[in-house]
Parts: structure tokens; sequence; C-alpha cells
């Protein structure tokens, strides 16, 4: 190439000769010799001062240029047979003058900028599968507290819970899932305040209503809670993993875990043919809702370890009660309770491909439309899937000291939710996880 290109420019020199271009040896010479007065001495030139000389030239270049072409002096001496030489004269100048104008000028080949393939960060995925197994481990949590359902304490415990999914899952949304959609910094702008006063307004509204309706003792609605207390008179059907109807609204009751009949039912189950549609529906719903989980977790890694585990909380505290009530629905439509561990575990299956996926597509492209989903979905369970569940535990309480008592531990779920995050969202770049 470098031969290439000072043929190039011998021709170049010859065709101006040739067209009539009159210029002496003498004055070409007057020239170089300005050269070596200025930059050398006793009309020649070191090495050492060419290379200078050359680092002067090199200034004044593109940078395409200067990188596909380095003006390296032992290069260019080489090739003209001067390797040796340590003090050029007026004649060595004269020589390399062509293949110097040529670097200068042009440059050998298009230069292109390296593609630097990133790093791979194993902290990422390993956080990833760790924080993946924790929340599948959670959800099977919900299958040993099947039996304590029809504690006088659980609809408590279970209210806590809950109030925690929403503060974490509504604050997840707020805080940082959609400032990445729309991919600016939440703490820019002063935009976490503004957050907080986005859920401010959520918690006022929820507070004041709910006063009211414990003041003026308003309770028009009917629930639909997973874990309403079982009528008696529905008792026969509820062991048959049927569902009983309740005003307009469907009620899937807890069950009654004490009778061994039951319990011997759970253990043999049915055959495949023999189970209702419903637990089949809730298997692929839960598929599909554990790969977005999946893909949240993934994408929010690739931000930063600790918008991973704020988004990993969010997600586990929203998968246990909501695993709990699918258990229940799964039993009731006749699955064993393996079987139901079976279904449970292949769709949490699909929480891991969703993690894969969301940390190669993070890593590879913005994943603004990721945390877009996601936040938009963390919203929809947070406000209209499980603020109704949670609110009709409270409406089955018929005294006015329950249903405070009920309030309050709502209140505390709630806040500690929305706690959680907010701390993690203020001080993320203050906590080091290596």
């Amino acid at each position: 190439m470098f031969v290439a290109q000072w043929l190039a420019a011998c021709v170049l020199a010859s065709s101006v000769v040739a067209q009539g271009f009159k210029v002496t040896e003498q004055n070409g010479h007057e020239f170089l010799e300005n050269i070596l007065h200025y930059y050398g001495e006793n009309k020649s030139i070191t090495t050492e001062k060419l290379e200078d000389l050359l680092l002067l030239i090199s200034a004044r270049r593109s940078e395409s240029i200067i990188e596909a072409n380095p003006l390296e002096d032992k290069e260019i001496l080489s090739h003209f047979g001067l390797g040796n030489v340590t003090e050029l004269t007026v004649g060595h100048l004269g020589r390399i003058c062509p293949a110097v104008l040529t670097q200068v000028l042009l440059p050998s080949c298009p230069y292109i900028n390296p593609i630097t393939v990133p790093a791979v960060d194993y902290s990422v995925w390993g956080y990833g599968f760790l924080a993946v197994t924790i929340i599948n481990l959670a959800s099977l949590l919900g299958l040993l507290l099947i039996p304590f359902t029809k504690k006088s304490y659980f609809p408590k415990v279970l209210t806590y819970f809950i109030g925690l999914a929403i503060g974490t899952l509504f604050s997840n949304a707020v805080l940082q899932l959609i400032p990445e959609a729309l991919g600016f910094d939440p703490k820019e702008d002063n935009y976490v305040a503004k957050a907080v006063g986005i859920f401010g307004g959520f918690y006022l509204l929820f507070f004041v209503e709910k006063i009211l309706k414990i003041v003026l003792r308003i309770d028009h609605e009917h629930g639909h809670s997973h874990f309403t207390p079982a009528d008696p008179h529905q008792e026969n059907s509820i062991q048959n993993g049927d569902a009983w109807e309740k005003k307009d609204s469907v009620v899937l009751t807890s069950i009654d875990t004490q009778g061994s009949d039951v319990m011997c039912h759970w253990l043999r189950g049915k055959r495949i043919t023999s189970i209702k549609t419903v637990a089949w529906m809730i298997s692929l719903s839960d598929a599909v809702h554990n790969f977005i989980d999946g893909l949240a977790i993934g994408a929010s890694f690739t931000v930063s370890i600790l918008t991973g585990f704020s988004t990993s909380t969010a997600i586990v505290c929203e998968e246990f009660p909501h695993e709990l009530g699918d258990f229940v629905i799964l039993l009731n439509a006749g699955m064993s309770v393996p079987q139901a561990i079976f279904f449970n575990l292949l769709s949490a299956m699909s929480c891991y491909v969703g993690l894969v996926f969301g940390i190669l597509l993070g890593s590879s492209f913005a994943p603004n439309a990721i945390f877009a989903i996601a936040g938009g979905m963390f919203l929809y369970i947070a406000l209209a899937d499980m603020f109704p569940e949670m609110d009709s535990i409270v409406r089955d309480q018929r005294k006015t000291s329950s249903k405070i008592i009920f309030f309050l531990i709502q209140n505390a779920g709630l806040l500690t939710g929305f706690a959680i995050i907010l701390l993690i969202t203020l001080y993320a770049k203050d906590i080091n996880l290596g």
C-alpha cells in the first residue's frame, strides 16, 4: 500500500513537470535548505530532529489520516534504504519528500473506528439468576402457608404483604422504571420529589376514602378475595374444588385444610384431563407474567446492580401473595399438591428465559422499551389487581375496630414498600456492591 501511494505521488509529480511547470532543481533545493537551516545544523538534520519535524506535520493533519497513516521516521527511511543514516542532507530530504507528502495528504485506507465489544459483566448474570431464584422460592413459600389460611391472624398477615407489594410495585414503576424508559436519571431535575408527590396524591385519596368509609360505615361493595372465610352452605362444593357465586362476582374461598379427605384428595390429585380449564389458564398467564418479570429484572441489572435489586424487591413482594392465591385456585381446580408445585415451577422457568433476554437486550440495545412495558405492567398489577384484593379483605370485616386495625396494617404495608424503593433510589450511588 505504501509503495503504491509513493508511486502515485511520483506519477503526479511527473505529470506536473510534463504539463510545462518550470521548476528548477535549484529552487527546490532552496526550500529544502531553508528547512535544514531551521530544523537542522550544518546543512543536515539528525533522525531525532526529523522525528520532531514529522510530529509537527502530524499535528496539522486530520484525525482520520493520522490514524490511517502514522508518520514513522524509521519506516520512511528504511523504505528508501536510509535506515542506517543518522544525519540527512538536502539530497536525502529530496528523496523522502514525496513519501512524506503522500502520507500527509492521502490516507492508506478510510479509517474505521474499531468496534469495541463490551466486556461480559458476570456479576450481572450472577445477581440476576440469584434474584430470580429467590423470587421463585418465595412463590413456593405460599404453598407452605396454605394450611394457615383458616387461622384468624392470616388475613392480617396477607393484608400487610399485599400492601407491601402495592407500595413496592407502584414506587418502582414511578421512581425507576418509567424514568429509565424515558431516558433520564431519576435524581435529575428534582424528579424524585415530584414522584413522591405522585405517590402522595394516591395515598392521600386512599387515606381520606378509607377514613370516610369507616366513619360513615359506607360499604356497598362486595369483595372477591381468594381467602374469604368459607360459608358453611357452600362447604361441600368447596371441597369438590368448585367456586361459588356471591352477588355479581365469583369468590374462590380458602380450602379447609383440616379435613383428611381433602388432604388426601390434594395429594392424590386427578388425571390431567380431569383438571379444570381455569388451572391451565392460570399456569399459562403465570408463565407470561414471569417472562415479563424476568425481562424487567435482566434489563434493570444491566443499568445497575441496585436498580436490579429494586425491581427484584418489588417483584418478590408481589409474587408471594399472588402465588399464594394461585395455589389455592390450582388446588380447587383439581390439582394435587405435587401437580401444583410442578406446574408452578414450570411456569417459573419462563422467568429465567426472560432474564436471559433482558440481560442480552439491555447490554446490546437501549432497554427503554422493556422498562416502559414493565412500568405499565407494575402499575396495572398494583392498582387494578392487588389493590382491590387488599380492599376486599377489609370489606369482609364486620366490626369497626377490625376495619381500623386492617386499615392501619394496609398503611404499614404501603408506606414500607414505598420507603424501601425510595431509599434505594436516593442512595443507590452511595452503595457499592462490587
